[in-house]
């Protein structure tokens, strides 16, 4: 990456191509990009120093972006294959790229935790970004909804060597990932336009299982019809409400708050005040 003086995004305002706008500014590295209409989102990142053009014609990509040798260019997959600014940076030479794979450069770089799943991967890998937050141990997450308490979908840190990533499984994007440790909430079928039937989806997430790197580890919830792929030096756990290596217990709920016990491998801790009024999280 140190390569590219400059990132042009495809697609500016998707709420996952924003964080990594985001990550790159904070870098010190010069961003734009092309999105087919404003929204507060890109009313926001072009408050922060990203230049974003709403018209395809190739004229509005700046002058610092021209060159292949120092821009990086970046899509998502929603991105028509005829798009004008994607052909012409494609005839142009320059490298261009996934959004999926440039997160998978950023796991490749750090101890990425990557949550995956049907459901539940934006809460709890938002949770997951603000414990280490709050904890002084920080992180750099990548976010798919904004959280209210941030303001934003994106957490900074110059000194945690960890990031927290939401790993999509739509268009099988969560491959380009190299996690160290992986979390999966949930595997019913879905996006089945993609994988065609409820057997090749589930093959996808074997699939991601089997890029944990040597000595990370495998969160799965209970009860899953996954069967994980791993290599070697690679510890598995469980995790539920009532059951798995992770459970909560004595659970107390009042006064607008809820109140538990974690039972992990190691030992139970007491009296875990949950910030949010909801159980099912």
């Amino acid at each position: 990456m140190n390569n590219f003086e400059s990132l042009y995004f495809v697609g500016a305002g998707g709420i996952g191509m924003a964080a990594l706008e985001r990550y790159f500014l904070a870098k010190g590295k010069r961003v734009a990009g092309y999105d087919r209409t404003p929204s507060d989102l890109t009313r926001a990142l072009q408050a922060e120093g990203v230049e974003i053009a709403f018209d395809e014609d190739p004229a509005l990509i700046p002058e610092y972006c021209r060159d292949p040798r120092t821009t990086l260019v970046v899509y998502t997959p929603a991105v028509p294959a005829d798009h004008r600014g994607l052909t012409f940076f494609r005839n142009g030479g320059f490298e261009v790229v996934k959004r999926a794979k440039l997160l998978g450069i950023v796991t490749e770089h750090s101890q990425g935790l990557c949550f995956a799943g049907t459901h539940g991967k934006t809460t709890t890998s938002s949770m997951a970004a603000h414990i280490l937050h709050e904890s002084g141990v920080g992180c750099n997450a990548f976010l798919g909804g904004v959280l209210r308490n941030y303001g934003s979908n994106f957490l900074l840190s110059d000194t945690s060597p960890y990031s927290v990533i939401e790993a999509d499984e739509f268009d099988r994007s969560f491959h380009h990932l190299r996690p160290y440790v992986a979390v999966i909430t949930s595997t019913d079928p879905d996006h089945l336009d993609i994988y065609g039937t409820e057997e090749n989806y589930l093959e996808g997430f074997a699939h991601f299982t089997e890029l944990i790197r040597p000595g990370g580890a495998l969160i799965v919830h209970t009860g899953l019809k996954l069967v994980p792929r791993l290599g070697g030096d690679v510890r598995t756990y469980t995790y539920g409400r009532d059951a798995g290596d992770f459970h909560a217990s004595h659970i107390r709920k009042g006064g607008g708050e809820i109140v538990f016990d974690l039972v992990t491998p190691w030992e139970t801790i007491t009296d875990i005040s949950l910030g949010v009024p909801v159980d099912i999280n």
